[in-house]
């Protein structure tokens, strides 16, 4: 079913009425029984059609094989062969095609870097396959398509129909996060609602949704956790338990992030030791969780 046929998400700002933070930490990340209506990527002027290219000779493949073939091509640097494949497999409807052709774009990664035309190709897939099961093997790539939209629709394309539009990705964030179960986007999502960017200013929404995805790994959700739960911003200060996820988030980003590094830095050295002997065993809890 192509959502550009489907009313857009409106109703998820209420999904953490009621909700107290303390809970937070026990969701699961999976979708209410009310499985929400998927944003079409284009309705709000993002045109979804393709820009002509150069008539490329289809190989006599499926999707998956033509798929495997650009796949492998690309990896050993054969970059003409890799588009012709991939463009074969994408306009065939295969959906990891179609995604990393954006990714390609959105990139330049072989190809010119083209944010219109990574735009066109994540909306191909967001179209297409916005109704997949989450059980799907390529559901991650579905869910990372509404993702990648979302950011753009933040920022807008300069030069092109894509504007600046933080409602529309606030709908991409909310579609991925509440039906794929997506923490990329359940991150994204948090971060709305504490800036009051495209929806109102909710903390406790954003709280709900960081807790999602710093339970599930996400470790700028696990970073902005720890941040405010060591300030006491928006939340009851839990020095403790802000140490601990600043802790794994430090641990993921490593050498990635050094910002992450410092704001562990001086979360420890704000704590007194009873707080820091209490952030080591709520770490070994979530740890052995993880394990089981």
């Amino acid at each position: 079913m192509r959502i550009s046929k489907i009313a857009a998400v409106s109703g998820l700002t209420a999904l953490g009425a009621g909700l107290v933070f303390v809970h937070a930490y026990a969701f699961d990340g999976t979708r209410s029984p009310n499985t929400p209506i998927a944003p079409s990527a284009a309705a709000l002027g993002g045109s979804t059609a393709l820009a002509p290219v150069q008539p490329l000779r289809a190989p006599a493949l499926t999707p998956m094989e033509a798929f495997r073939t650009g796949a492998h091509a690309l990896k050993v640097g054969e970059n003409a062969k890799a588009l012709n494949s991939l463009q074969y497999a994408a306009d065939k409807g295969h959906a990891i095609a179609q995604w990393k052709l954006g990714r390609m774009y959105a990139l330049g990664d072989g190809v010119q870097q083209n944010d219109l035309r990574a735009f066109q190709y994540f909306s191909r897939v967001a179209d297409g396959h916005a109704d997949d099961s989450p059980e799907l093997p390529q559901a991650r790539f579905v869910a990372n398509a509404f993702v990648q939209l979302g950011r753009y629709y933040l920022e807008g394309i300069p030069n092109t129909d894509v504007k600046a539009d933080p409602e529309r990705a606030r709908e991409m964030f909310s579609y991925a996060a509440s039906y794929f179960g997506d923490a990329d986007a359940q991150y994204n999502l948090a971060r709305l609602y504490l800036d009051g960017t495209g929806a109102p200013l909710d903390a406790r929404q954003a709280l709900r949704w960081l807790g999602l995805a710093a339970n599930k790994g996400q470790y700028r959700a696990q970073a902005l956790l720890g941040q405010l739960l060591c300030s006491g911003e928006h939340v009851t200060r839990q020095r403790a338990r802000g140490l601990m996820w600043l802790t794994l988030a430090r641990d993921s980003a490593g050498a990635n992030d050094k910002r992450i590094a410092e704001m562990h830095a001086a979360a420890f050295q704000q704590a007194n030791d009873d707080e820091r002997a209490m952030a080591l065993v709520y770490l070994e809890r979530w740890l052995k969780t993880r394990r089981e």
